[in-house]
């Protein structure tokens, strides 16, 4: 998942030590961005910060770092070409900083705050520690884009890392537990995201569920709606055509959400916008609604093929959030594909 924290939490526990290395800079093409992390350990390797030869030259440092007992950052500079064996061009700035017992502090400080480390005093000092400002509920991070989350400053030879710890923009309310359902969670617990997991049948939702999702067994799942934070993206497939219609209808008494997705085919679409639209829902209103939902041009009717098509279909939508283009409507109408079968 990509709750690092988490991660280091349960590793400094377990094993008194962990280098937390992160992408502080991304120049050209690499791997990862800017705010990608990895955590090693003298066993152990966690999350990513692109693989290939990068990772294992930095996953080496690490371990060299927790052998040798050093509680300084580091700062490696590297360049992805021939002499690293990879042919990206770009050029990725790794900062290491040894974790221990004494970081759970900052570690569980919250995750709506600033975290500003020194990594290289002038004149080559040693490290400073871990500052936390905490943001208050109307406060921006203060950095050029919105997808600038980890800037590295360098000022006369100090340099300092600044980095957003932000709970993730992206909040699904998916309404189904059915194979469908379970397949799109199982996708979406890789991603930074949470989820709000609804359907009234108890029993149909699995064992074990990502600590990223929380499960809402209720008889009244229209009112899980109205308590989503703006910006939410709902995403309908019960297993009921009428519990279906009530919750679009109860959808559209919200002008805030990123994305409404109903799963079905176009024909499904035709008899709900006819449906909604004597409720009185406008045109307008009902070109909000993605429905086939998915990417275009993906073939087939597993679910987990539709898991994949209904999640990059998010990830889009986010991105042109991000990018401050529009919504869910804006995105072009799909294809009939795997999930545009006319029984549904």
């Amino acid at each position: 998942m990509n709750d690092w924290i988490s991660a280091a939490l349960h590793l400094i526990a377990r094993n008194g030590a962990v280098v937390l290395v992160t992408v502080a800079r991304a120049e050209g093409s690499t791997p990862r961005e800017a705010g990608a992390k990895m955590l090693v350990t003298a066993a152990e390797q966690c999350l990513t910060i692109g693989g290939g030869h990068l990772e294992w030259c930095a996953t080496d440092i690490a371990r060299n770092m927790l052998a040798d007992g050093d509680p300084a950052c580091r700062v490696e500079r590297m360049a992805l070409g021939p002499s690293l064996g990879q042919c990206c061009g770009g050029v990725a700035t790794l900062a290491f900083e040894t974790l221990t017992a004494a970081d759970t502090t900052w570690l569980q400080a919250g995750r709506a705050c600033l975290r500003t480390r020194v990594l290289r005093g002038a004149d080559n000092e040693h490290a400073g520690p871990v500052s936390v400002t905490t943001l208050g509920p109307d406060e921006a991070w203060p950095s050029a884009g919105r997808h600038a989350r980890c800037v590295l400053t360098d000022m006369g030879g100090r340099l300092s890392m600044t980095e957003l710890l932000a709970p993730p923009e992206m909040h699904v309310v998916l309404f189904g537990a059915g194979h469908v359902g379970q397949a799109i969670v199982r996708v979406l617990a890789t991603l930074p995201c949470t989820v709000t997991w609804v359907d009234e049948r108890d029993a149909q939702f699995p064992g074990n569920v990502p600590e990223s999702v929380t499960i809402e067994a209720t008889d009244t799942p229209e009112a899980v709606i109205a308590q989503a934070p703006a910006g939410s993206f709902f995403l309908v497939m019960t297993h009921c055509h009428a519990l279906d219609q009530r919750l679009c209808q109860q959808i559209f008494r919200r002008d805030d959400f990123a994305y409404f997705g109903l799963i079905g085919s176009r024909t499904k679409r035709r008899k709900f916008e006819r449906r909604l639209t004597e409720r009185g829902v406008s045109p307008e209103r009902l070109a909000q609604m993605t429905c086939p939902v998915g990417i275009e041009g993906i073939l087939g009717k597993a679910p987990e093929i539709i898991a994949i098509a209904v999640v990059a279909q998010l990830l889009q939508t986010q991105a042109l959030r991000e990018r401050g283009e529009g919504n869910a409507a804006h995105l072009p109408m799909n294809m009939p594909m795997s999930i545009s079968e006319e029984s549904l």
